[in-house]
């Protein structure tokens, strides 16, 4: 139905030819548009209601008095996946679990699934990648920052923690989470349309690029370069991607086009954790709270799980990669 839509705006109200490189980009941007739009708004409510009954304040009790029997670090991820994708969410939750002294492996991997695993980029890659796809990026994703926590929590950098985060009081939240007893639906319908309005214009950004690629890039054009057959790719890609940042939000559509012109399916996917993951103004706010000792380790830590997953990836059959 959303494929018929975009194809009568585009090919008959607009009237652009279908095999013009014009008519295969407005196509693609208002089929991903619309389709990505709807799948978000019903994740972020189904997502805002489990978050009503498990709140930030509770996953902080969690992690800080129990120990589960050695499956901290796999809750402390799930906490980062399910963590809602908004500007003050990642950093200023971890320097909330510290000031609750929670463990540093837990908190690092919590810091580390955040920004690669959430409902908006699930929603997105079930969209332009399909379930199997999804799923094994939601494992790569949740699986490095479980190690990366594991490895840091065994390294004693505890003292790399700038102390003046434990004296200081903790700020408001900025996310307007204070609870409305009242009418809980309401709060959970307003925190959801929160945040699908704040991702959507990082979204369309995105697909528009994405959209560009797809009408008007040449099949095969980053075949030489950047297909699996270099293997050079995924670290070239890594460190591409460092010095820029974006949310997972607005980068995935413009994986999905890149793939679709010859570029590995790893060698993308490494591309796009770098930026959300590991880039340049991410180390610069966090070195506010910590040593460069330990930022770099965990930058380090992070890369190199980024690098074995791409790879990885590159080796799965293309048959995987049918939904795009």
């Amino acid at each position: 139905m959303i494929d018929s839509f975009a194809s009568w705006l585009t090919f008959e109200t607009l009237n652009i030819a279908a095999d013009s490189h014009m008519g295969l980009s407005i196509h693609f941007f208002v089929y991903e548009t619309v389709k990505i739009m709807l799948m978000l708004i019903a994740m972020t409510h189904v997502m805002s209601l489990f978050r009503h009954y498990l709140p930030i304040d509770k996953m902080q009790e969690y992690l800080s008095s129990r120990h589960f029997f050695g499956l901290d670090y796999f809750l402390a991820s799930t906490f980062g996946a399910i963590t809602p994708f908004c500007s003050c969410s990642s950093i200023p939750l971890f320097i909330g679990f510290l000031q609750a002294r929670i463990p540093l492996g837990l908190t690092f991997a919590f810091l580390t699934t955040s920004p690669l695993v959430n409902e908006v980029a699930i929603v997105i890659f079930l969209s332009a990648f399909g379930w199997k796809i999804t799923l094994l990026y939601t494992l790569a994703g949740m699986t490095i920052g479980m190690l990366s926590g594991l490895i840091l929590g065994k390294m004693n950098l505890e003292k790399e923690i700038d102390t003046k985060i434990f004296t200081e009081a903790k700020k408001p939240c900025c996310c307007k989470c204070k609870k409305d007893t009242q009418n809980i639906f309401k709060q959970i319908s307003n925190e959801a349309f929160s945040i699908t309005k704040k991702i959507m214009p990082f979204v369309i950004l995105g697909i528009a690029i994405g959209a560009g690629i797809h009408g008007y890039v040449p099949e095969g054009y980053f075949e030489d370069s950047l297909s699996g057959n270099n293997i050079f790719s995924v670290p070239i890609a890594v460190i591409l991607a460092v010095p820029l940042y974006a949310n997972a939000s607005s980068v995935i559509p413009i994986v999905q086009a890149l793939i679709s012109k010859g570029v590995a399916l790893g060698t993308a996917l490494a591309f796009m954790m770098a930026i959300v993951g590991i880039s340049l103004p991410e180390a610069l706010i966090l070195k506010r709270v910590m040593s460069w000792k330990l930022l770099g380790r965990f930058f380090a830590i992070v890369t190199i799980g980024i690098i074995i997953i791409g790879y990885l990836f590159n080796t799965l059959p293309l048959t995987l990669l049918t939904k795009i």
